[in-house]
C-alpha cells in the first residue's frame, strides 16, 4: 500500500488574510482522496492567532475524513507558538519533507 501525499505550502504571513485560501486548499486536498495533508511551513515568515486558529480547523477537518495531517519546517516563532498553544500534541512534526517521507516509508514498511 503506498499512501497519497499531498502538500500545502503558505508563505509569507500565515493570517487573517490568508485564512480563507488556506482553508480551500485542505478542502480541496481532502476531496482528492489524498491519505495525507502534509502542510510544509518552510516559507512562513509569521504565523498569528487567526493563522493558528486555521490550522486547528484544518487538523479537524482532516481528522474527521479519517486522514492523517502532517506538518514541517517550522521556524522558531510558529514552533514557539504551536508549543503554547498546545498544537505540538495535536499532530506530528517533523524536521523538513524528506524526514516526513521516511516516515511514511517506515509505517508502509511495517504495516502501519
Amino acid at each position: 500500500m503506498s499512501f497519497i501525499v499531498k502538500v500545502v505550502q503558505p508563505s509569507g504571513i500565515l493570517d487573517r488574510n490568508k485564512a480563507f485560501q488556506f482553508d480551500q486548499e485542505i478542502n480541496e486536498i481532502i476531496a482528492s482522496k489524498a491519505d495525507v495533508v502534509l502542510i510544509d511551513f518552510q516559507n512562513i515568515e509569521f504565523m498569528d492567532s487567526s493563522g493558528l486558529g486555521v490550522l486547528v480547523n484544518a487538523i479537524k477537518t482532516v481528522k474527521s475524513a479519517r486522514r492523517k495531517i502532517v506538518v514541517c519546517s517550522l521556524n522558531n516563532q510558529v514552533r514557539m507558538l504551536f508549543e503554547l498553544a498546545g498544537v505540538d500534541r495535536l499532530l506530528e512534526i517533523y524536521t523538513n519533507r524528506e524526514a516526513v517521507y521516511n516516515a511514511l516509508s517506515q509505517a508502509e514498511i511495517s504495516g502501519v
